[in-house]
């Protein structure tokens, strides 16, 4: 691996965003009161990462002129990078604080590791929790903090996205791509510890991070 890709793969571990615990925990976690949901929300968008995964998205969205409203050329490219910054704040407060208070769900991701089985198994589990999570009395169920607020965060889009993107077939793929993705993004927290060791035994990662 050359250098700037050493130098890439420490950037990105500290640009990516997700709803992670990222170390091994048992269930359940130590605060589950409306107040932590509160500042586990501000924790989590008032950070780096938010700006990060709204140029990531505003620069995936420009280069396939997914909304074509925006048009080209830097002008554009700002309007795509604001929208994009925002959906990532009102999605975070609808899922991780409003409606996780509401339905007293746990939206944050704890890393099962290793112990838990191979990388398929985990995957899976990661992928799922997009869908299924437990309850803050630690039970099983239907992931509704997440099912809700992405549809909420969808609607308040309608403020601020161009006419031509409020269809509702623009809104249904966007709900979709979005309520999935929290699923995709739960694969970070879970498998980048591993692979930072490996980094680290092959003296491509610094040891003390």
């Amino acid at each position: 691996m050359s250098p700037r890709a050493a130098v890439l793969l420490i950037v990105l571990a500290h640009s990516v965003p997700g709803r992670a615990q990222s170390t091994p925990a048992a269930y359940p976690p130590p605060d589950l009161t409306t107040a932590a949901k509160w500042r586990f929300f501000t924790q989590e968008t008032f950070d780096i990462k938010t700006p990060v995964a709204g140029l990531f998205n505003a620069s995936w969205s420009q280069a396939t002129n997914s909304v074509p409203s925006y048009g080209t050329g830097a002008g554009a490219f700002a309007k795509r990078f604001g929208a994009c910054t925002t959906d990532v704040v009102t999605q975070n407060f609808f899922v991780d604080f409003a409606m996780a208070s509401v339905f007293r769900e746990q939206t944050r991701y704890v890393r099962r590791g290793t112990s838990y089985g191979g990388v398929w198994r985990r995957a899976r589990y990661a992928i799922g929790r997009a869908f299924i999570t437990r309850t803050d009395s630690g039970h099983l169920t239907p992931n509704l903090a997440n099912f809700t607020g992405t549809a909420l965060s969808m609607g308040v889009s309608t403020l601020y996205y161009p006419s031509s993107s409020r269809t509702s077939p623009d809104l249904e793929i966007r709900y979709a791509v979005s309520l999935v993705s929290g699923g995709l993004i739960n694969l970070y927290p879970e498998f980048w510890p591993d692979f930072k060791e490996s980094l680290k035994k092959h003296h491509l990662f610094p040891k003390k991070w």
